[in-house]
């Protein structure tokens, strides 16, 4: 038997385990019960010093596959589930009855078995689960923009997907919106450049893959707001379009209109993404500028935060607390009679905005959100209360009556 663990942080490899056996095969003491997707392969969960751990029954190459690609994926700084270890090497005598089905026990006997043991990604969900508790069809179409950018970013990072639905994906809340995640890579393929064709036929998989997520879940439970399977999954082909002609089209214009450069490369901050590299060349004989941004980077709001704050969050969360620490700094310097420098505003945000309204909430108040997005609502919650009075209530009176009046009533 043969552990290959991530991470020194992650180093669970409890040999009392029954490693060797197939996952169906465990004593069910073993395995925690926690939000789940539908999975064609066998997953199980297992908890370890406070943390919760899938594992995933593959054939060995397939999870040694799935593990490399994850870990390269993380590594590039997309948004994955995190890989921990891969198990290989472990005994071949695999009963038929333990086989998943579609895959014959010689077939399995010849590749060997694998375990890929991913961490649990807490306050993520499935979109079965997110459905059935009920959303507003807004918030339907939040998680197919989610979907679309996840999509978009892979495919400018080098990795076709091959199998993007929305089965394979996991959904967590993003100040208010939604943020996708990968959490199945057995087809996906990392290149150089996803090419033109390749990156259509993905989208394609993609569309087939979520009107049937979709139509399956209509004749189950419906659709938020009568939503018909098909148009949502056109909808998710035109959002990509949108976004990837956004980040990738070649737009000219006249030599006096430099200020088009920079209003470019706004936009594209707006939507999260840096431009490492513009390409600017003359046509029609210098009459005419074209510009292409060659290189485009992922989570500008995200890593601007964390290189102000050092808080990890997500990049439409990062917007809103970058625009919370922005006010902070206007008033900072109008306090001070000067401007104070940005760095020395971030550290006076974070240690009399932030701390201070996310560190006495309960932990068992929290309901699996995290603080950067606790931090989101209290500042809904400050807006409405302010529009409420005539003024602002400011942070510590709205943290306060947030605890009080959302968190003591949500239904946990």
């Amino acid at each position: 038997m043969k552990f290959q663990i991530a991470s020194p942080s992650h180093y669970f490899t409890d040999l009392r385990l029954p490693w060797s056996r197939h996952l169906n095969e465990w004593p069910e003491e073993h395995f925690v019960e926690v939000a789940r997707g539908i999975h064609r392969n066998v997953v199980k969960f297992i908890s370890h010093k406070e943390r919760v751990y899938a594992l995933k029954e593959l054939a060995a190459p397939i999870a040694a596959k799935e593990y490399r690609l994850l870990r390269e994926l993380e590594e590039m700084g997309l948004p994955v589930v995190e890989p921990v270890g891969l198990v290989t090497h472990r005994d071949e005598n695999v009963k038929a009855a333990s086989v998943p089905s579609g895959l014959k026990t010689a077939e399995l006997d010849m590749k060997g078995r694998g375990l890929l043991i991913t961490n649990y990604l807490v306050g993520a969900l499935p979109y079965r689960i997110i459905i059935q508790q009920g959303i507003s069809p807004e918030q339907m179409h939040q998680m197919l923009d989610a979907l679309a950018e996840l999509l978009v970013r892979l495919h400018l990072s080098g990795f076709y997907w091959g199998d993007c639905s929305f089965s394979n994906a996991l959904f967590r809340r993003d100040a208010g919106l939604m943020a996708a995640y990968l959490v199945d890579a057995e087809t996906g393929e990392l290149m150089d450049e996803v090419s033109d064709r390749r990156r259509e036929f993905d989208v394609d998989i993609a569309h087939t893959n979520i009107a049937g997520d979709l139509m399956d879940l209509e004749a189950s439970v419906g659709l938020p707001g009568k939503l018909d399977p098909v148009d949502l999954a056109d909808s998710l082909v035109e959002r990509y379009n949108n976004l990837w002609s956004e980040l990738t089209k070649d737009e000219v214009f006249d030599p006096e209109d430099q200020y088009k450069i920079e209003k470019r490369i706004g936009r594209l901050n707006d939507l999260g993404f840096d431009v490492e590299e513009m390409e600017i060349t003359t046509v029609d004989d210098g009459k005419r500028v074209r510009m292409v941004p060659r290189v485009v980077e992922h989570w500008h709001h995200k890593r601007r935060l964390s290189s102000l704050t050092g808080l990890q969050v997500q990049e439409n969360q990062a917007r809103r607390l970058l625009n919370s620490l922005n006010r902070y700094k206007v008033t900072l310097s109008e306090q001070a009679g000067h401007d104070v420098p940005l760095p020395v505003a971030a550290y006076r945000w974070t240690s009399e905005i932030f701390n201070p309204a996310v560190q006495d909430i309960p932990y068992h108040m929290k309901g699996g959100l995290d603080d950067a997005e606790l931090f989101h609502e209290i500042l809904e919650h400050r807006w409405y209360l302010s529009e409420e009075q005539g003024h602002d209530v400011g942070m510590d009176f709205a943290s306060k009556s947030y605890v009080v009046n959302v968190l003591e009533k949500r239904p946990r």
